[in-house]
């Protein structure tokens, strides 16, 4: 593929190009993404909300909500004459809008705090957050600047305070400009480091903009291309950056660009699809959770992958055809001759032989220093933390503060309990549900916990009914869920008594729930994606110790990754120096997305290093030896991939958005505890403790496993029996008939 992608070079660029306008012009002329909302099916919060949804037709469940809330001058009262008259004025300019559905006056409402301080009025749309324009929220903001104008400290939360904004823009020009820095000082060429970045922007820009112009034929909604745009550059660098560096190393051993090229494809491109498999069995495993939103951000991303796979397999070696000696070192370009790299010590192999002098000492200290940092883990409290999370900075936190500080903390995030009779309507049907709403709410009212409960509220057809539970503890606190534990265990008393049932929903309950849900599915989870990737290894490796050692070190990088998110998130240690300014619950979707993310990612390193090693055993080595080989090819290969995919995910850190922000720290160093403590110092301390039985493969399996050849053995064998290094013409290498000498098994192999 790599030769003929060499020859074809002008086809493949061709084709390529095509497909990125084809796809670019579908994105351009697509319709807009259809938010389906998020939904969690067999959660029992989202069987109450589609209740509320079929039994009140038209109430817009799903539109987006503002609160804004009037804050007195110090020493006055909203309800003074001016205050009042300010207020009631905002709000009739806040209702003043097309999308607009309602805007609650607080004083009819009775939406006033006890002590006259604050006011909140409570404005629906007629849309979800995601169809406001632009002018909505203008419209929105500037009345609430009028309102300020009048002396009144006026702040706004909700959905509809939410722009769609999100990773992006500042974070992947950071990663970008700090992975061309990288790309620049490993390869000292500025073609070398400026092609792995051309090409994995050119697959970005291809999956981005497929699954724009699927976004509304499969329902995909507009943050589904987040981690698929992030991984995408990520993984799209790094496969690149493997097969050049092959290339370049071949071309040391003074092989024909064509035949260079071949062989790069043959070898590193191998390495780079069973890496790339096992990012996708990892991203497509994410459907076992059951969250649809989750399942298509997984599946998008493993597009994002495949074609960061086929880009560094086909694109790559034709844009080395173009230039296929620009991408050496300039004094090799200049004095005509290539120094190879591959022979000469260098820091990897420097590394490897310390590590091999000392293999006990070096486990120990990565072992338990992971370890050590893993322990804060055993205190993860999962949730979704909202705007009490935000930077202070923010009129969303403010306004959260502010009703905190009036109303209770609880306040901000109440229940909503649906209390269904149909199943016991007759004549008196009607009766029957304002029965049973009566005593579901003379429950509530005492049990411990509940500071207050609204008049229920029913439907058209009077037999559901909804209440809103205020608590008196914050959303996030540990006491609201057991709350709501408590609140579900009084149903089979409220059902013998009233034959009616009752469900509690709202968005506190629904992130309870889905942290339980994603808690339940986290080991299923894992056994599939391990399992598999363990399954893929074996076949890689040919050996059974390897990949066992590989998923071990990968749990120990996700725990330890999953500690510091803990240390500094939820316990606040070092918070501020990422400003982080509210420490709270971990978000429910984080150890998911850890493990589903850097499962893959580890496997790559783990692939394109021990890969080398499993190379040089094959072909002769020493197990010690063949650790200091594959560190002497590919150590510096590895650590240039890492810190790219670090830069990445770090940029992230930088977003105002909490979550954006935990999610481009617990990658970041996920991935640094995994390419350089676990890749860089783990694997070579067992490999070197286990010596031949690392690569040890009863027979019996050995038979049945496939030969893919990963290392290139047959690839070897065959460049000896057609005269060693291959150095003749380009015409020559490339050629179509190029005979198999005495149909060597070794040939049948690469054929394969």
């Amino acid at each position: 593929m790599g030769r003929l992608a060499f020859r074809r070079r002008w086809y493949v660029a061709l084709v390529w190009a095509a497909v990125l306008a084809a796809v670019g012009l579908g994105a351009l002329k697509a319709p807009g993404a259809s938010d389906d909302g998020f939904s969690m099916p067999g959660i029992e919060s989202q069987k109450a909300f589609d209740l509320m949804e079929q039994r009140f037709p038209g109430a817009t469940a799903d539109g987006a909500t503002a609160r804004v809330v009037f804050v007195a001058p110090g020493g006055e009262k909203v309800t003074g004459t001016e205050n009042k008259r300010a207020v009631e004025k905002a709000v009739a300019d806040l209702a003043d809008g097309p999308r607009v559905a309602s805007a609650v006056d607080p004083f009819q409402a009775k939406a006033v705090s006890e002590d006259g301080t604050t006011a909140y009025a409570t404005v629906t749309y007629k849309v979800a957050a995601d169809d406001l324009t632009d002018a909505d929220r203008t419209r929105l903001e500037r009345a609430i600047h009028t309102a300020q104008d009048s002396g009144l400290t006026v702040e706004a939360g909700g959905s509809a305070m939410d722009d769609g904004g999100g990773a992006g823009g500042a974070a992947e020009v950071i990663g970008v400009v700090i992975a061309a820095v990288v790309l620049l000082v490993t390869f000292g060429s500025l073609v070398a480091a400026g092609l792995p970045l051309l090409t994995a922007l050119i697959g970005v820009g291809v999956s981005t903009a497929t699954i724009l112009t699927l976004s509304q034929a499969l329902g995909l909604s507009t943050t589904t291309g987040t981690l698929a745009m992030m991984l995408g550059l990520a993984v799209g660098i790094d496969y690149a950056l493997f097969v050049v560096s092959r290339y370049r190393e071949e071309r040391a051993k003074g092989r024909a660009p064509q035949e260079a090229v071949g062989l790069a494809v043959g070898t590193a491109g191998s390495a780079v699809v069973f890496a790339g498999l096992t990012v996708v069995i990892a991203l497509a495993g994410l459907a076992v959770v059951g969250i649809p939103m989750l399942t298509k951000m997984g599946l998008a991303a493993a597009g994002a992958v495949v074609v960061a796979v086929l880009i560094a397999l086909t694109l790559v070696p034709a844009l080395l055809g173009f230039w296929p000696n620009a991408v050496l070192r300039r004094r090799a370009r200049k004095s005509g001759r290539i120094e190879e790299e591959g022979t000469r010590n260098n820091g990897g192999s420097r590394w490897a032989r310390f590590v091999l002098r000392r293999p006990l000492p070096v486990l120990l200290l990565g072992v338990v220093g992971l370890g050590a940092l893993a322990v804060p883990m055993t205190a993860l409290q999962l949730g979704m933390p909202g705007d009490e999370a935000k930077s202070t900075s923010t009129t969303e936190r403010r306004a959260y503060d502010a009703l905190a500080e009036a109303f209770g903390p609880g306040f901000n995030g109440p229940l909503t309990v649906v209390v269904d009779a149909k199943a016991n309507t007759d004549a008196k049907g009607a009766a029957n549900a304002k029965g049973a709403a009566a005593t579901v709410a003379k429950e509530l009212r005492g049990t411990e916990g509940v500071i207050s409960v609204s008049p229920p509220r029913f439907n058209e057809a009077r037999d559901t009914a909804v209440l809103q539970v205020v608590p008196s503890t914050a959303p996030t606190d540990e006491k609201t869920k057991d709350l709501v534990t408590t609140i579900r265990g009084e149903r089979p008393g409220v059902e013998s008594e009233t034959g009616a049932t009752f469900e509690v929903t709202g968005t506190t309950a629904l992130n309870i729930d889905i942290s339980d849900k994603v808690q339940a599915a986290l080991i299923p989870y894992l056994v599939v994606v391990v399992g598999l990737a363990i399954v893929l290894l074996l076949v890689v490796f040919r050996s059974l110790l390897v990949p066992l050692k590989a998923a071990l070190g990968f749990l120990l990088s996700v725990l330890a990754s999953l500690g510091v998110v803990v240390l500094v998130f939820q316990q606040g240690h070092g918070a501020g120096l990422l400003g982080v300014e509210q420490t709270g619950p971990i978000m429910s979707l984080m150890p998911i997305f850890l493990v589903g993310i850097v499962f893959g990612l580890a496997m790559d390193y783990e692939v394109f290093l021990v890969s080398r090693m499993r190379e040089a055993y094959v072909h002769g080595e020493g197990p010690g030896q063949a650790i200091t080989s594959g560190f002497r090819h590919s150590a510096r290969v590895v650590v240039a991939a890492a810190l790219i995919m670090i830069a990445v995910f770090a940029g992230f850190v930088g977003e105002s958005d909490s979550m954006i922000k935990m999610i481009g720290f617990g990658l970041a160093s996920a991935v640094l505890f995994d390419a350089f403590v676990v890749r860089m110092a783990i694997v070579p301390a067992v490999l070197a403790l286990l010596g031949d039985r690392a690569w040890w493969l009863p027979k019996w399996l050995d038979r049945l496993l496939p030969n893919v050849d990963v290392e290139g053995e047959a690839l070897s064998r065959r460049g000896e029996a057609d005269g060693g290094a291959g150095q003749g013409t380009d015409q020559e290498a490339g050629s179509e008939a190029d005979p198999d000498p005495a149909g060597t098994p070794g040939r049948e192999v690469a054929r394969t």
